[in-house]
């Protein structure tokens, strides 16, 4: 087992909620918290957003969302999911038709706007199609779309409109008899967003798709997301995650897990646990970690690595994680495996050995996990 398992004080107790199925993947209930993304391709450039869904695969995306504005895109969505590693959520705006197109092409759930796809008649002809194709469907609510009654209702966009806009939605699709849908209330002002998720999550069980929309760039969304995000994920709501950044969707990726893992609530690929470095350090902490932390990107198990410049917190550090470097004298550091010092080593072609070191472990650590599985 790693060293980086959760301890009892660190668990977090998640909202109940129900589980449907986003194609095979299973969102809500007892299964793991997804993280998700959204193509930035014109989907009509069925080549290129091919390869970006499979990057956002590789990275670790559990579901990939793809814009469907047009018909066209719809068209092109029939090549595009047989090719997709992981299920496809069909983003509808505007027009309803577009919807019925993307569950025919084969998507695994639509995403609706309930602001902007019109009236009743036309949502249930989209909850028909869904149904005949065996699609989920996400109720998405945004702060930015809300349906003009409610605005006229309550003056502006706040936490009390968007609740109603979702469960005045929720009463559609139950009402015609449909249970397969998550629902997400997005908006980019972090309060109003926590506030949404807040009151939404009392009043059903459905699973919760989180979000704080238009949050930024890569730093100052990440920072954004964090914040909302983390807060909620904290009080146990969500159950499904897209961190929302104006960046690669591979980094949406990246940020999504690494707020899960800071919350014990996901493990995937390495932890790097390091210093911000200073004048002690005995070798040059932050050119390493950046190093490392491209040459440790393939590793898929779920484990820890602490790279610390010198003694003061090192050894700490180390008797917590699967793999440790501590920074010493004389150009040498101390390697630690499984929290115990295991050897010396020299700084020079010391990313080469922890790299070898990881890799080891990893794979000691996947065969105990097959052989627990047997």
């Amino acid at each position: 087992m790693s060293l980086h398992s959760i301890r009892p004080w660190r668990q977090i107790d998640r909202r109940a909620s129900r589980k449907i199925m986003v194609g095979n993947v299973p969102v809500g209930g007892d299964a793991p918290i997804t993280v998700q993304t959204m193509t930035n391709t014109v989907t009509t450039d069925v080549k290129g957003t091919i390869e970006q869904v499979q990057a956002c695969a590789e990275a670790g995306a559990d579901i990939v969302r793809i814009s469907v504005p047009d018909e066209a895109s719809s068209k092109a969505l029939k090549e595009i999911v047989p090719e997709s590693p992981v299920p496809i959520v069909a983003d509808i705006h505007f027009h309803y038709k577009r919807g019925i197109e993307a569950a025919e092409a084969g998507a695994a759930c639509l995403r609706i706007n309930p602001g902007n796809i019109g009236d009743e008649t036309r949502v249930k002809e989209v909850i028909k199609a869904a149904r005949d194709h065996n699609c989920s469907i996400r109720i998405g609510v945004n702060a930015g779309s809300l349906e003009k009654h409610l605005l006229d209702k309550y003056g502006e966009p706040c936490p009390d409109a968007m609740i109603e806009s979702g469960l005045d939605h929720i009463r559609i699709l139950e009402d015609n008899d449909f249970h397969e849908y998550k629902i997400s209330c997005k908006a980019s002002d972090v309060f109003m967003a926590a506030a949404a998720y807040q009151g939404l999550a009392e009043q059903t069980d459905a699973p919760i798709h989180l979000g704080i929309t238009e949050a930024g760039g890569l730093v100052s969304g990440t920072i954004k997301s964090a914040i909302g995000l983390g807060n909620l994920l904290w009080m146990g709501i969500g159950d499904t995650i897209r961190v929302s950044l104006s960046a690669d969707p591979v980094e949406e990726v990246k940020v999504g897990y690494e707020i899960l893992k800071s919350l014990g609530l996901r493990h995937r690929g390495v932890n790097i646990i390091s210093c911000p470095s200073c004048a002690r350090q005995g070798f040059d902490v932050i050119a390493t970690v950046a190093e490392l932390e491209k040459r440790l990107e393939h590793i898929k198990t779920p484990m820890s690595l602490s790279i610390i410049g010198c003694v003061v917190n090192g050894p700490g550090e180390a008797l917590m994680t699967d793999v440790g470097f501590t920074g010493g004298g004389a150009g040498s550091g101390m390697v630690y495996m499984a929290g115990k010092q295991d050897h010396k080593h020299s700084n020079e072609g010391m990313i080469e050995h922890i790299v070898g070191l990881v890799e080891k472990r990893a794979a000691e650590l996947d065969a105990e996990d097959a052989v627990a599985a047997e």
